[in-house]
């Protein structure tokens, strides 16, 4: 075979072999299949990925608990832009906050309140104060309280501490549930207004 036909074959067999080369790419670009996120069709029984990772929030009434009030300065250290917690101290945006657990919603002397707060009713609870933190808008529409709210039972719990310990006569703060919650394993049901949706504080206005 003479050097000129081998170059020949050598040019046939390179140009083949490009050509399936990018005859290759390109169907791999058309034809590539898009992976879903997630599964089309659930397999009941089977946990996704997510749900298996996804921590269990804890009950608030075992949050507080055990929640500790020099945590719950800091968190309220967020707060004190609207509200004063020393005793005798002003109302300011938001109405003074000392010894806020236990007296009536909407009474801080002076300062005015929102007709959704005046609305609520009852005295200011550890339950009734965790449901305004949670999203104030939610729990009192119409709120003059801009406060987006404490999305951490934690945070909440700690704030909710904090403040009983700012008082003459701080509320005795109830010991975590047993395990399994009362008959039949349920939580007791936390309180919170008639006619109201759970939820949030900052503004108390």
């Amino acid at each position: 075979m003479s050097g000129f036909e081998f170059n020949k074959l050598m040019a046939a067999f390179l140009t083949a072999a490009l050509f399936a080369m990018v005859v290759g790419v390109i169907s791999d670009m058309v034809y590539e299949p898009e992976h879903l996120e997630k599964n089309a069709y659930a397999i009941e029984g089977v946990a996704t990925d997510a749900a298996a990772e996804a921590p269990k929030e804890v009950p608030f009434e075992v949050a507080l608990a055990s929640a500790d009030p020099k945590a719950g300065a800091k968190v309220f250290a967020r707060c004190t832009a609207c509200h004063d917690d020393s005793k005798g101290g002003p109302n300011k945006v938001g109405p003074e906050l000392w010894s806020v657990v236990g007296r009536p919603v909407a009474s801080a002397d002076g300062f005015a309140y929102s007709d959704a707060l005046k609305g609520i009713g009852g005295e200011w609870t550890f339950e009734k104060l965790d449901h305004f933190l949670t999203k104030p808008a939610s729990f009192a529409p119409g709120t003059k309280m801009s406060f987006a709210g404490l999305s951490k039972v934690e945070d909440r719990a700690a704030v909710i501490a904090y403040l009983n310990s700012q008082s003459d006569a701080p509320k005795e703060i109830p010991a975590a549930p047993a395990e399994g919650g009362a008959e039949g394993g349920e939580q007791p049901a936390a309180e919170q207004p008639a006619g109201e949706q759970p939820a949030a504080q900052q503004n108390a206005g």
